[in-house]
């Protein structure tokens, strides 16, 4: 029953980021985790405080509007008090060209009395970088902007 709670909220959190809501996501994150997102592109590079989720999440949603989920297949294992969560999905966007943006990934969380403590993105990331580029290219300095970072 637990996992199939845990299934259920992991759904609801990209369907609320498929939205632009990334309140959701904050809400569930622990006082102290990690968030990893490889990468020396503007979206790239470690973070640890909500400020900085904060931040990072409204640059992924300036650079990638209208950024739409579709989540695959999510694997749940471990009680509460050390759940592991795996989330395979494709997301995609239009970019600021008319271009169409295109992902397929993984996340790995890990989860605490229902609190995220760890956070790692897994995904084609010469794919996002390369949108970067053009979006940069045509004059979109956000999108060659350093990671964010805390």
């Amino acid at each position: 029953m637990y996992h199939t709670i845990v299934r259920r909220k992991v759904v609801g959190i990209f369907q609320a980021l498929g939205r632009g809501d990334y309140e959701v996501a904050l809400a569930g994150l622990a006082p102290r985790f990690e968030h990893v997102f490889a990468g020396t592109h503007a979206l790239g590079g470690q973070r640890h405080t909500a400020a900085a989720m904060r931040n990072w999440f409204q640059r992924l949603f300036r650079l990638l509007p209208h950024l739409a989920f579709n989540v695959k297949h999510i694997a749940v294992s471990g009680p509460p008090w050390d759940t592991t969560i795996v989330v395979e999905w494709r997301d995609t966007a239009t970019l600021p060209g008319g271009a169409p943006y295109v992902n397929d990934g993984v996340h790995v969380i890990r989860m605490r009395w229902g609190k995220v403590t760890s956070l790692h993105a897994y995904l084609d990331t010469e794919i996002l970088a390369l949108a970067f580029r053009k979006m940069a290219a045509e004059g979109i300095g956000e999108a060659a902007a350093d990671p964010i970072r805390d």
